[in-house]
């Protein structure tokens, strides 16, 4: 199974958001059952005595724009409380991706260092660098829904060109000889384009 966990600071916007993107991503290609993604903070400032707050509402709305967390595509959005990560997390996931540079920071202090490099940041993963913005602070979820999505998309493809991969994904692939290759399989294909 390859495990992914999409990480922010308060893990009700960004990250969650990077959750359901790929899962919706992972669920429309027919490749749920080869994923495990969640999603976490780095602080506490939105878990009260031990209960997450939900999705932030503007960050569910963008979703549902998108048609994620919708009666017929629904992923757990209702279900999802924010988390906080933990130093354990490091050896449960595959990717750790972080939304910016503070996060990085972060993360790299929760675990220790990253020996295995699997913490990236979620613009890594597009034709761009830099951070995606906190729309909590700026506002405007349309920017954080583009650079989400194109990093997720990223993600994804990366994932399906790496032969680390392969056997797990070619037990999702009827055609396959245990050589998953990668986009000539994409059955369902949104990656925004600019």
């Amino acid at each position: 199974m390859i495990r992914i966990l999409f990480v922010c600071h308060g893990n009700i916007c960004r990250s969650t958001m990077g959750e359901f993107v790929m899962k919706d991503i992972v669920n429309k290609q027919g490749l749920a059952g080869a994923f495990h993604i969640e999603s976490s903070a780095t602080h506490t400032d939105e878990i009260w005595n031990g209960a997450g707050s939900p999705v932030y509402p503007p960050a569910r709305a963008k979703l549902r724009e998108h048609g994620i967390g919708t009666d017929d595509n629904e992923l757990g959005v209702s279900a999802k409380r924010a988390r906080l990560t933990s130093r354990t997390d490091y050896d449960k996931f595959d990717f750790i991706i972080g939304m910016d540079s503070a996060n990085m920071r972060n993360l790299n202090g929760i675990f220790g260092g990253d020996p295995e490099h699997k913490l990236h940041k979620m613009l890594d993963y597009t034709d761009r660098e830099g951070d995606v913005a906190d729309p909590w602070y700026t506002g405007n979820f349309d920017a954080t829904w583009r650079d989400v999505s194109e990093g997720c998309h990223g993600l994804f493809r990366s994932i399906l060109t790496d032969k680390r991969f392969s056997k797990e994904l070619s037990q999702f692939d009827a055609s396959s000889d245990d050589s998953f290759e990668h986009s000539d399989h994409l059955t369902y294909d949104d990656f925004p384009r600019g």
